[in-house]
C-alpha cells in the first residue's frame, strides 16, 4: 500500500464525503423548498451539516483555544503561545501568561504523538495554568514535513525531549500524557548519564506502556499477532500531491481515526444520530457537547512510518523498555541510572488502552531511585482519558501531581528561556 495514489484515494473520499454533506445542507436549506412543509428537508440538510463538518475537521489543525486565565485578584490574564524550540518534527511551546510573574512550578506537559494533535491536552492545559508555567511538546504533522527533513523515530523522538529537558533546566517538571511515558522515562535516564545537571525534578507518568505485556489490551494483543510486514503492508502510505510531505511514507491519521472509531463504533453511530436529530429540531449549537468532543476527536495528524514502526517493534514486540535495552544514537539507555529524579505514575482502573500495570512497573525498574522517590496512584473507576483530561483529572489526579511537584521542587531558581516571537492559536 506504498503508493500516493491509495492516500490520495482516502483523501478523495473524504473530499468528496465533505462536499455531499455541504450540498445536502445547501440544498435542502433553499428557502423555496420550505413551503412543502416536508420533514425530510430539514433531516437532509441536519445530515448535510454534520457529515459536512466532519468531515471536513479531519484535516484541520484544532486551535489551542485558551485565551485568558484570571489572576488572583480576579483580573484576566492573557494568554500567548511562544515558540522556545523550533524544530522539523516538533516545537516545544510556552503558555505564556502576560503580567504575572514566572511561577514556582515549571511544566513540561509531553503530549503523544498517537494520531492525534497535542490540543487533544488543552483541557489539561487549561487546568494547569493558574498554578504553574505550563509548557507542552507540539507535534507536526508528518504530512506537512518534506522529505528533505529526514527520518523521525522514536529514537528522534527521544532525543527531541532530551533537547526540551536541557532548554527548560533543572527546574523543570515533566508529565508524560500515554505513548511518551516510557520515551520520556527514557529521555531522563539518558540525562542522568550524558548531562545529570539538565536532570528534571520530577517526572510523572500517566497511563504509558512501560512494559506493556504487564497487562492486556486489544492494542497489546494487536501488536502480538501481527507481524511487522503485515503491519508495514497494511499500514503505511506515501503522502500524496496535495502536502508539502509529498513522498514521504507515513501512517495515515486517518487510518489511525478508523481504528479508534472501530473500537467503540455503536457508540459513536449513536452520538452522530442524535447529534442529526438536535441539527434537524434547532437544539445544537456550535460549541455543544458533541462538537466540542469531535472537533478535536476527528482532527488527526499523520505519524511518520519510522515512528510508528520502530513504536509497535521496540517498544510493544521487543519490549527495550521494560527489558532495559533501550538503546538511543547507539548508547545503552540504563533506567537504572535515575537516581535524583522523584517518578509517580498514574494510572486508570478501567483504561482499556494501557491497562493497570503497565505504567507502574516503571518504578520496579528505578533500582537507583530510593523508595522515598517514588509514588504510585491507581484511580478507581477512570478510563484513559479520564485520567489526564477527564473528571478524575480535575478532581483527585491534579490535586495529587501538583502536591508531588511541590514535594520534589527543592530549592532551583526558574532558568531563563529564549522564545520565538508568539504565534496566534
Amino acid at each position: 500500500m506504498k503508493y500516493m495514489a491509495t492516500y490520495d484515494l482516502m483523501e478523495s473520499i473524504r473530499n468528496t464525503n465533505e462536499w455531499m454533506g455541504a450540498t445536502a445542507r445547501a440544498m435542502a436549506s433553499y428557502p423555496a423548498f420550505s413551503m412543502t412543509m416536508n420533514p425530510m428537508l430539514g433531516m437532509v440538510a441536519a445530515w448535510g451539516e454534520v457529515t459536512e463538518r466532519s468531515f471536513g475537521r479531519m484535516v484541520k489543525k484544532p486551535d489551542w483555544g485558551i485565551r485568558s486565565i484570571p489572576g488572583p485578584e480576579g483580573q484576566d490574564h492573557l494568554i500567548d503561545i511562544n515558540t522556545v524550540v523550533e524544530k522539523p518534527f516538533g516545537n516545544l511551546i510556552q503558555f505564556y501568561v502576560r503580567r504575572r510573574a514566572p511561577m514556582a512550578r515549571k511544566i513540561l506537559l509531553v503530549a503523544p504523538m498517537s494520531g492525534h494533535y497535542a490540543t487533544l491536552l488543552r483541557s489539561t492545559v487549561a487546568s494547569l495554568l493558574p498554578d504553574a508555567d505550563v509548557f507542552v511538546t507540539d507535534w507536526h504533522n508528518a504530512r506537512d514535513i518534506p522529505v528533505s527533513d529526514g527520518k523521525f523515530d522514536i529514537e528522534d523522538y527521544t532525543l527531541y525531549l532530551v533537547d526540551f529537558m536541557r532548554e527548560m533546566g533543572s527546574d523543570t517538571h515533566v508529565i508524560a500524557v500515554c505513548q511518551p511515558a516510557p520515551l520520556a522515562l527514557a529521555a531522563a535516564a539518558y540525562l542522568a548519564a550524558e548531562d545529570p545537571a539538565a536532570q528534571p525534578r520530577s517526572l510523572t507518568l500517566i497511563g504509558g506502556p512501560i512494559d506493556p505485556d504487564a497487562a492486556a489490551t486489544d492494542v497489546t494483543d494487536f501488536g502480538r499477532r501481527i507481524t511487522m510486514g503485515q503491519l508495514e503492508q497494511i499500514a503505511i502510505q506515501r503522502v500524496g500531491f496535495k502536502y508539502k510531505g509529498v513522498g514521504r511514507l507515513v501512517y495515515p491519521g486517518m487510518l489511525q481515526l478508523q481504528s479508534f472509531i472501530s473500537m467503540n463504533s455503536e457508540r459513536h453511530s449513536k452520538a452522530f444520530s442524535e447529534q442529526i436529530m438536535r441539527v434537524a429540531q434547532g437544539e445544537a449549537s456550535e460549541q455543544d457537547a458533541h462538537n466540542r468532543f469531535y472537533d478535536e476527536y476527528l482532527a488527526v495528524m499523520d505519524m511518520t512510518a519510522e515512528f510508528y514502526l520502530s513504536t509497535v517493534e521496540r517498544i510493544f514486540k521487543g519490549l527495550e523498555i521494560a527489558k532495559n535495552e533501550f538503546v538511543v544514537a547507539g548508547k545503552k539507555v540504563d533506567i537504572g541510572a535515575i537516581s535524583n529524579v522523584a517518578v509517580m505514575t498514574v494510572e486508570g482502573e478501567n483504561d482499556d488502552i494501557s491497562a493497570p500495570g503497565q505504567c507502574v512497573a516503571a518504578l520496579a525498574m528505578l533500582t537507583g531511585l530510593p523508595d522515598s522517590k517514588k509514588l504510585q496512584h491507581l484511580e478507581p473507576g477512570a478510563g484513559h482519558y479520564g485520567i489526564f483530561a477527564g473528571k478524575s483529572w480535575r478532581l483527585n489526579i491534579r490535586p495529587l501531581v501538583l502536591k508531588f511537584i511541590d514535594a520534589n521542587a527543592g530549592a532551583a531558581k526558574p532558568a531563563a528561556l529564549k522564545v520565538v516571537p508568539a504565534q496566534t492559536a
